[in-house]
């Protein structure tokens, strides 16, 4: 039976779908260091549990999570098969040795708004605080836009 634990309305809840433990320890000394509160599964079923119970700000799953490959990671087959409205205020980070950091093409093909590639690991603290804000500001911007159009009746 998993424990239950509080999330407070000031907490920033993180979800960290990671079975290497390197870099299991590596991402979630850099996101507590950032004041997140760090929630680790490690199965695609806890994944999907965790994920339904909680509002994560932030989402990081390794290409290989539970012994799988790119081509067979249930975890992102479930993300990216989401409906917008249960991904929208999410940010979700894929990390893994295939990947050329902070390519946008490759984040937009997996359906996530980062990949990192694993020898760049120790760079994530200020990729997700750039990430983080790029998407606040994006859908702060979108929030804006939508009010203006309803006030004009349009």
């Amino acid at each position: 039976m998993e424990d239950f634990e509080f999330i407070g309305p000031n907490d920033k809840p993180a979800l960290l779908a990671i079975t290497a433990p390197e870099a299991l320890a590596t991402v979630k000394t850099a996101l507590t260091g950032m004041g997140y509160k760090v929630h680790v599964v490690d199965s695609h079923l806890l994944f999907e549990t965790r994920y339904n119970q909680i509002a994560y700000e932030v989402v990081v799953i390794e290409e290989n999570f539970a012994g799988g490959s790119i081509l067979d990671n249930e975890t992102l087959r479930l993300v990216q098969e989401l409906p917008m409205a249960q991904r929208r205020n999410v940010v979700f980070f894929l990390i893994g040795q295939t990947f050329e950091s902070l390519n946008t093409m490759q984040a937009f093909s997996q359906s996530v708004h980062c990949v990192l590639n694993l020898a760049e690991l120790p760079m994530l603290a200020e990729v997700v605080r750039k990430t983080v804000a790029e998407n606040d500001l994006f859908f702060s911007t979108f929030r804006d836009v939508q009010k203006r159009i309803y006030q004009k009746g349009v």
